[in-house]
C-alpha cells in the first residue's frame, strides 16, 4: 500500500522540515528561483485556459501543474514551507533562526524568479513591445489593480479581507505540501497534491508567490499600480496571511492532532550546512 497514515505523514513532515532548514544560502537561492519561475509560468497557464474557455474552473484544474513540478523536483516554495519547517521546530530538529532564515532567502528567490519569468513573458506576449493586443495583457493588468486598488478602495476592511483569503489560500497550499507525504508513489503524490491547490486557486485565494509574478506584470503591462501599492495591500498582508494559515490551520491541528510522541530524544538542532548535501522535498 502506498497511503502514509497521519502519524507517519506528520514523522516524515518533521523530518522533511529539519532538512530544510539545513540549507545552504546557494540551495535556497537556485531551489526558490526555480520554483517562483515555474509557480509564474503555471499561473499564465491557469488565466490562457481560463479565458480561452471561459471558465475560470478550467484554470484552476490546471494551475497545480506548477505546484506539482515544485514538489516532485524538491524546490523550495516558502509557503509550503511555512508549515514543514515549524514542525520542525516544534519538535527541536531546527531553530526558529533557522526557520526565518530559509523564510527570508526563499522570498528573495521567488522574486528573482517570478521576475526572470514576467520579462521573457511580457517579451512574448507583446512581441517585443510592438503588440499589445494580446487579450492576456488586459487579463493580467485587471487582475493586478483588483489584487491592489480593490482591496485599497476598502481602506482597513480591504487589509482585513486580504489577509482573510491570504490565510484560507495558504491552509490549502500547506495541506497540499503535507498531502505531498501521504503516498509513497509519484501518482498518488500528484492527486493529493492537486486537490487542495486546485480548491484555492478556484475560490480566488491570495497565494504570496503568485502575486509575486501577477503584480508586477501587470504593472511592467500597463497597470496603474504603485509599488507602494503592491506590498502595502497585497504583498506585505498576503505574506502574512499565508504564514498564519500554514502555521495555525494546517501545522498546528494537524500535529496536535495525530503526534503521539515527539521524537525529540537526542533530536540534533538543524544548522545551516556549507555546501551542499541537503535533499528536501
Amino acid at each position: 500500500m502506498s497511503y502514509v497514515k497521519p502519524d507517519q505523514l506528520i514523522e516524515s513532515a518533521v523530518e522533511v522540515g529539519a532538512a530544510k532548514a539545513t540549507l545552504t544560502v546557494t540551495q535556497l537561492l537556485c531551489r526558490s528561483t526555480l520554483a517562483g519561475a515555474i509557480l509564474a509560468c503555471a499561473t499564465t497557464v491557469a488565466y490562457t485556459a481560463s479565458a480561452q474557455t471561459g471558465l475560470p474552473l478550467v484554470g484552476a484544474l490546471v494551475f497545480p501543474v506548477g505546484f506539482v513540478m515544485i514538489v516532485l523536483l524538491g524546490l523550495e516554495l516558502v509557503t509550503g514551507s511555512f508549515a514543514l519547517i515549524p514542525l520542525a521546530v516544534l519538535e527541536r530538529r531546527a531553530t526558529a533562526p533557522a526557520a526565518l532564515r530559509n523564510f527570508a532567502w526563499a522570498i528573495a528567490g521567488h522574486l528573482l524568479g517570478a521576475a526572470i519569468y514576467l520579462l521573457l513573458y511580457a517579451a512574448v506576449i507583446t512581441r517585443m513591445g510592438t503588440d499589445h493586443s494580446d487579450p492576456m495583457i488586459t487579463a493580467i493588468v485587471a487582475a493586478a489593480e483588483s489584487k491592489t486598488l480593490g482591496y485599497e478602495a476598502l481602506g482597513g476592511a480591504g487589509i482585513a479581507l486580504v489577509v482573510i483569503k491570504a490565510v484560507l489560500c495558504n491552509w490549502m497550499v500547506s495541506i497540499g505540501a503535507l498531502m505531498a507525504l501521504t503516498s509513497t508513489s509519484t501518482s498518488g503524490k500528484i492527486l493529493a497534491m492537486w486537490l487542495p491547490v486546485t480548491t484555492f486557486f478556484s475560490l480566488g485565494f491570495e497565494h504570496a508567490v503568485v502575486n509575486m509574478f501577477v503584480i508586477p506584470a501587470g504593472m511592467l503591462l500597463g497597470a496603474d499600480v504603485s509599488l507602494g501599492q503592491w506590498w502595502l495591500w497585497n504583498q506585505a498582508p498576503v505574506l502574512l496571511g499565508n504564514l498564519v494559515g500554514a502555521l495555525l490551520l494546517t501545522a498546528g491541528l494537524l500535529y496536535f492532532s495525530h503526534r503521539r510522541a515527539p521524537s525529540r530524544a537526542g533530536a540534533v538542532v538543524a544548522v545551516p550546512r556549507t555546501a551542499d548535501t541537503v535533499d528536501a522535498a
